[in-house]
């Protein structure tokens, strides 16, 4: 017994496959004309007879049938007579090329060159070429029957064409030169620079061990620029998206479609002849090649600072989960239905436009419009709300004008918004190959590019945003970033958590990458004292890696390490290997709350001078109000982050820029560096990825004990210790600090910690005990104190008193 099976339906309406059709009849028909084109140049005499005799006989009322040389008999003797001998003779092989590439284009939707390019190109070449091979058989063939350039270049060139009738050969041929090398410039840049090079003599060097002489000249060097060699790159994939489609409907503007790596073009012209391409003016570059040096060679004896856990292995990304797609949707029905709406709005305000671009984005398209002469832009600025309101959508943001363009940027969110994973930015090329010393994946622009931004070159960043528009998964992919690229000896964090739950996850690594307050049990620092105590210990941190630059002779950590693991500096003096240290505190505004100035002075200190020796600081905050977010702070947190907030008055407290208001939320943020202001996609990263990542480096081996930050001492409480000390209570390091004290002549309380290897409190005490002693004067400040005893003699003769 047999089942009738259902046939599958078969989708004769499909396009893509009429265009893979098409495509196939080009290449079949350009290598058919192929044939018969090369068949009649060897055979054309032949069936030239035939033909004569066929019409004599007609004449003569008898029937012959004709056998044809053509390879392709009839058709291909005929349609080759036509194309060769009465059009472009063999200029007509440029019609197989045209073809061939028309084909290739539709069925393997490689985009080899441009429509219009190949256009361009083939037919001036088939009526230059006809000229050239016309003008050279009335130079040196006279007597041939055959006419290399055809009809087309008889009349152009030929014996009885308007060139040699007008300006005889000498003219015809500066004429046709003329044209050649005017081709060469315009099309591929000729540059007749490296044509002189190439013919000038070189002097002979180099001289061989065989006796021969080595060549000055490389016989790659090319006579053409480079910016207009096709590349690979520049053979991009084309889908039946990509195919241009012109509406040419009566009382509407032309409207053509093109994609370019996610970038579609909306071009309207209003009836100007204007042509779309910019080939009126093109600027050559000529690229430098920089030698390489051989400081890029490393030596095998430097110090290598990740030994300690030469172990450890970096997190793989199967542990990252795909949330979108890596390519955006493309719907043409809405961008062609947005662009009728916003050229409508428009026109209803009597504003002209001369042409309109749209950048299709994960979340939002960015259209660009370039208006009519006479346009002002104040009066398009204006129209924002009539905007939103043609459109029916929220957040529409008009950017009048786009620095740096010279367009008015109008931002309409899509239909259908895309999730930026983070595996795909961490798993992309720029990712992977950043020489960024701290590189952050925040996300992707509008063009669909992933957006990579270097921690240490901002060098602090201010976040903002209100209740669940993606603050907390932007901390986690600034943290994520780093984790995935950092070895824990180069990277510690210090994390702050007034809320107690954000940051929690990440104390499963706080031997790996997380620094501590000493004697402290928890690293995520959630009491608002301990937070204090710890951004002061940050302070004194910075001060003594300062000394420690000043010693090495240093500008910047990168100089002080690089000097280090080259072991130009002695670990015996002090001298060790520094990791950033990233502080971040998660909720900025409930510390300033409670804390108030204890707070904001350490922290406007940081931020002031921690840069140069690798502390960096990321605050994040729901409520960017001016009591928050302080001018002190504002002006040494040059980058900021705005999410979606409340109101306009947020987005400038934040941003000094109105626009954060008007974002979508759900990742949707705006990031400003300097006067630059870019629309982003944050990368999303769910909890139970960031838990699998810290458990995937929690069970990794660790160091023994937690990095320990330097021990603050609350100056409240420190003078209630000070008092005269005896000798039964001076500590048994003394005299070891007096020496040092003596010998350096810096009477410094971080010179005894960093020399004798102390905490900040018994270097204090220490110290303490010296001024008592009368060996050091009194505290000045952030000066060091002065030195009563000049020299080491005068040091033992007290101590033997004493």
């Amino acid at each position: 017994m047999t089942e009738e099976l259902d046939e599958p339906a078969v989708n004769w309406g499909n396009k893509k496959q009429y265009t893979k059709i098409v495509g196939l009849v080009f290449i079949l028909f350009s290598l058919l004309l192929l044939l018969s084109f090369s068949s009649y140049i060897l055979t054309w005499h032949i069936d030239e007879a035939s033909v004569s005799s066929l019409v004599m006989d007609e004449l003569n009322q008898e029937s012959l049938k004709v056998n044809y040389a053509n390879s392709l008999g009839k058709f291909g003797y005929h349609i080759s007579s036509i194309l060769i001998k009465k059009s472009f003779g063999i200029g007509a092989f440029f019609v197989c090329v045209m073809l061939f590439v028309y084909g290739v284009n539709l069925l393997f939707r490689r985009r080899i060159f441009k429509w219009k390019t190949i256009t361009y190109h083939s037919v001036f070449l088939m009526f230059f070429f006809a000229a050239v091979f016309e003008f050279i058989r009335f130079l040196f063939f006279r007597e041939s029957f055959f006419h290399p350039g055809g009809s087309v270049g008889y009349y152009i060139a030929g014996s009885n064409g308007w060139l040699i009738n007008n300006l005889k050969s000498i003219g015809t041929g500066a004429v046709l030169s003329a044209f050649g090398l005017a081709y060469l410039i315009m099309g591929y840049n000729l540059d007749f620079n490296r044509i002189i090079k190439l013919l000038k003599p070189k002097p002979k060097t180099d001289v061989l061990a065989d006796g021969e002489q080595d060549v000055a000249v490389s016989m790659n060097e090319s006579i053409f620029e480079k910016d207009n060699i096709h590349t690979e790159q520049e053979i991009e994939t084309l889908e039946v998206d990509e195919l241009e489609e012109d509406y040419d409907e009566e009382g509407s503007l032309d409207f053509e479609l093109s994609e370019k790596e996610d970038e579609f073009e909306i071009d309207e012209s209003v009836g100007d002849g204007k042509s779309d391409e910019d080939d009126d003016l093109e600027l050559a570059i000529e690229k430098t090649v920089e030698e390489k040096t051989a400081t890029s060679i490393q030596n095998d004896d430097n110090y290598d600072p990740t030994l300690d856990l030469s172990n450890y292995k970096f997190p793989p990304l199967s542990i990252l989960e795909d949330h979108g797609g890596d390519k955006v949707s493309i719907d043409k029905d809405e961008l062609e239905r947005n662009k009728d709406q916003i050229v409508d709005t428009l026109k209803n305000y009597n504003i002209a436009i001369s042409k309109i671009k749209a950048t299709v984005g994960p979340t939002v398209t960015l259209y660009e419009i370039i208006p009519a002469p006479g346009v002002r832009i104040s009066k398009i600025k204006n129209l924002e709300d009539d905007i939103a309101l043609s459109l029916a959508a929220l957040g529409i943001r008009i950017i009048a004008p786009i620095p740096g363009k010279g367009t008015i940027g109008i931002e309409v969110p899509n239909a259908k918004k895309e999730t930026v994973s983070m595996k795909s930015m961490l798993s992309s090329e720029k990712f992977s190959n950043t020489k960024l010393e701290l590189p952050i994946a925040l996300g992707k622009n509008i063009a669909n590019e992933i957006f990579i931004a270097d921690l240490t070159k901002m060098p602090h960043l201010l976040m903002a945003g209100a209740t669940g528009q993606g603050k907390s998964v932007g901390i986690n992919a600034i943290l994520c970033s780093l984790l995935y690229k950092k070895h824990p000896s180069q990277l510690k964090f210090v994390l702050v958590d007034p809320k107690k739950v954000e940051l929690s996850i990440y104390n499963a690594i706080e031997k790996h990458f997380l620094a501590i307050l000493p004697g402290e049990e928890e690293a995520i620092i959630t009491d608002v004292q301990k937070v204090v105590a710890t951004l002061n210990a940050l302070c004194i941190e910075m001060d003594d890696r300062y000394n420690l630059l000043k010693d090495g002779k240093a500008r910047n950590l990168k100089e002080y390490n690089q000097k280090f693991v080259s072991r130009k500096l002695n670990p015996n003096n002090g001298h060790k290997f520094l990791p950033y240290i990233v502080l971040v505190i998660d909720e900025f505004a409930d510390l300033i709350m409670t804390a108030g100035k204890e707070v904001e002075t350490p922290i406007a200190r940081l931020a002031q001078l921690a840069r140069a020796i690798g502390i960096h600081l990321v605050l994040a905050t729901q409520r960017p109000s001016v009591n928050i977010i302080t001018g002190v702070i504002k002006a040494n947190f040059p980058a900021r982050i705005s999410f979606k907030v409340s109101s306009k008055i947020d987005s400038r407290t934040i941003l000094d820029a109105g626009g954060a208001d008007q974002l979508i939320g759900r990742g949707d943020m705006l990031f400003s560096q300097g006067n630059d202001m870019i629309r982003l996609q944050c990368a999303f990263i769910d909890t139970p990825e960031v838990e699998e990542l810290v458990d995937f480096i929690s069970k990794q081996q660790g160091y023994p004990t937690v990095f320990e930050l330097p021990e603050y001492v609350d100056p409240s409480t420190e003078g209630q210790d000070r008092g005269s000390y005896g000798d039964e209570e001076r500590d048994a390091l003394f005299e070891d600090a007096a020496r040092v004290i003596v010998n350096n002549q810096v009477g410094s309380t971080s010179m005894i910690q960093r020399r004798l290897k102390l905490g900040y409190n018994r270097a204090g005490r220490i110290m303490d005990q010296l001024e008592n002693a009368g060996i050091v004067g009194p505290n000045l400040g952030s000066k060091p104190r002065d030195v009563y005893c000049k020299t080491e003699a005068e040091l033992e003769q007290f101590l033997t008193q004493e």
